[in-house]
């Protein structure tokens, strides 16, 4: 079989083999540096988001996640970007954050409190498998909203994730 002559990068750099790994436009620091557990945890979210996704039949609500999911992405480059690389970042052709992915959650959060979902108390998690996904997401969200204040992170990211969790525990709940 003929080798190829263009040579692909692969996944594994090993340049993390030393317990490190680079901000984003910054520095190399250690990977539980705070910055960097706040990008795991947002990264975490995403999967268990898709986890959920794949237990969902409603297409309009795979959309939804499917859109958080990509909206979590952009937020985790803001987060990988320390403050020192900030006016770079923000020059970049990286998409950017905006404060108005919040208010689709918040439209989301309206109709479902609309249809009155019924709910006493704390829940159980483990009705059904989706409700169970989704409240596995929603924890993870409050993970990373306790991360992303630990590194002081502007309040529309902190809003954002805040509201994605009680959007996640409603959604449990009607999936209830």
């Amino acid at each position: 079989m003929p080798v190829s002559r263009t040579r692909r990068r692969s996944i594994a750099t090993r340049t993390g083999d030393d317990g490190r790994t680079a901000l984003l436009f910054g520095p190399r620091v250690p990977k539980d540096h705070p910055r960097i557990e706040a990008v795991g945890a947002i990264d975490e979210l995403n999967a268990a988001l898709g986890l959920a996704k794949a237990a969902i039949r409603s297409a309009r609500l795979r959309r939804n996640i499917g859109r958080i999911q990509k909206e979590l992405v952009v937020l985790m480059g803001e987060v990988a970007c320390p403050p020192s690389g900030r006016r770079r970042y923000l020059r970049s052709a990286l998409p950017k954050f905006a404060d108005t992915f919040v208010e689709p959650l918040d439209v989301e959060i309206a109709a479902i409190e609309s249809r009155h979902p019924s709910f006493d108390g704390w829940a159980t998690p483990g009705a059904t498998p989706l409700a169970a996904a989704l409240d596995h997401a929603r924890t993870v969200a409050r993970r990373a909203e306790r991360r992303l204040v630990a590194i002081r992170a502007r309040p529309a990211l902190l809003q954002y994730i805040n509201r994605l969790s009680d959007l996640l525990w409603l959604q449990a709940r009607e999936a209830e």
